[in-house]
């Protein structure tokens, strides 16, 4: 039974699980709560690796690069095109609310009010400063991704400076990149069970009747993500690494359909570089480099939806926008994607930044709060699509890839 199991690839069973949790929650409905513990449980333990996974891998990745030269073409690459295809996102979300109009004629009586975050304070001089860990270990315990990749960085760099006095370092963070990718492997057999009773929770919690005050919202939101997916990236891959799309796609299910059930960009981490490595055939060193900075400031869907949802809610409450007011959303959506961390429910939080700096009421939040989860998980598709997207680009610039490794029709 067990060998059976193991056979079927991972991604097959977590797509049967995905499926299988929507259906039960649908037919269970609320009760299916019960179940959440299981995927809490699962996110719980994929979160337990996100620290270390991102520290080890990307020491280790930035000291096999071999050279600060190459680190810069490598970092350089990655980091324009993060900021060209979040651009692009933006203004994608900003033309998709100005055609659509999602928020005209809106019935507010049926939409239930979620609750209004606190608007953002920090200025941006505090934003800055924040990106540089005072204390290393405390930024390990809270989890803060941004401060703990400078510090990362940092490190790598050094080692790469030091030379031969550093040569036992690389060897103990390549040692510790090994073997957090083996206790990977371990979390990630519990992905099926997870997706399911996450999905089933969704299901079962939100139904279809979530869905119909803001159909039009949730829609666009698709809409744009598979716009991202299957237009930029798909783009990307074919023009500038001028590798097969097909194959691309066939070996990030694994990531697509994780982080599509979690919602979470570095929950879905772990995932995303094993398929970057084992399917794609990208270097150690450049997958752990670019998909972990990716994980944290690469969010073009949630750039893509800041945009969007600041149309919407400028037109329920009337509010008119100048091109210059769009030329002020698309800088924040950017770097308040760059700024949202990579768990659930970050981008609710990142919408005052944008809205404040427009004028439009964060009361716009509570309309969309009840249905955000459901637009979220195809945001965070869209993320990690876009690190693998990244990665594979700048690997196949750098000469950083195996081609043979590419998945295959016949190999899946």
């Amino acid at each position: 039974m067990l060998a059976t199991w193991f056979r079927i690839p991972l991604w097959q069973r977590v797509i049967a699980a995905l499926i299988l949790g929507v259906i039960t929650g649908l037919a269970w409905g609320p009760g299916a709560e019960s179940i959440k513990i299981i995927g809490d449980v699962f996110i719980a333990s994929i979160k337990m690796l996100v620290v270390p996974l991102i520290f080890f891998s990307l020491v280790s990745g930035v000291a096999a690069i071999g050279d600060l030269r190459k680190l810069g073409a490598v970092g350089g690459r990655a980091l324009l095109l993060f900021v060209v295809t979040g651009q692009i996102a933006v203004w994608l979300g900003l033309a998709l609310g100005t055609f659509f109009k999602p928020g005209e004629g809106l019935d507010q009586s049926r939409i239930e009010m979620g609750t209004v975050p606190e608007a953002a304070t920090q200025s941006w001089r505090e934003m800055i400063l924040s990106i540089v860990p005072q204390s290393p270990v405390q930024v390990m315990a809270d989890v803060n991704v941004l401060p703990l990749i400078v510090f990362a960085l940092l490190i790598g760099i050094g080692i790469l400076m030091a030379g031969e006095e550093g040569h036992p370092l690389p060897r103990i963070f390549d040692a510790g990149s090994v073997v957090m990718q083996k206790v990977t492997m371990i979390v990630m057999e519990l992905t099926p069970f997870g997706v399911f009773a996450l999905m089933a929770w969704v299901a079962g919690n939100f139904g279809t009747d979530a869905l119909l005050s803001l159909a039009k919202l949730v829609g666009l939101n698709y809409l744009g993500c598979l716009l991202i997916i299957f237009g930029i990236y798909s783009a990307m891959i074919k023009f500038l690494a001028k590798l097969p799309v097909r194959d691309f796609f066939r070996g990030i299910v694994d990531a697509m359909a994780v982080s599509y059930s979690t919602a979470s960009s570095n929950a879905t981490l772990p995932v995303t570089l094993r398929c970057a490595e084992r399917n794609l055939g990208v270097s150690n060193s450049v997958a752990s480099f670019v998909i972990a900075l990716g994980a944290t400031i690469n969010m073009n869907g949630t750039a893509m939806y800041l945009g969007l949802a600041t149309l919407f809610g400028a037109q329920i409450f009337g509010v008119d926008l100048s091109w210059a007011d769009y030329f002020m959303i698309s800088i924040t959506a950017t770097l308040g994607a760059v700024g949202a961390a990579g768990i659930p429910g970050a981008g609710l939080i990142m919408m005052t930044l944008v809205f404040s700096s427009v004028g439009v009421p964060l009361e716009t939040i509570a309309f969309v709060a009840g249905v955000d989860r459901i637009m979220d998980m195809m945001r965070t598709t869209t993320n990690v699509s876009g690190d693998a997207a990244v990665a594979t680009t700048v690997a196949v610039m750098t000469g950083e890839i195996d081609r043979a490794e590419m998945v295959s029709a016949d190999d899946v």
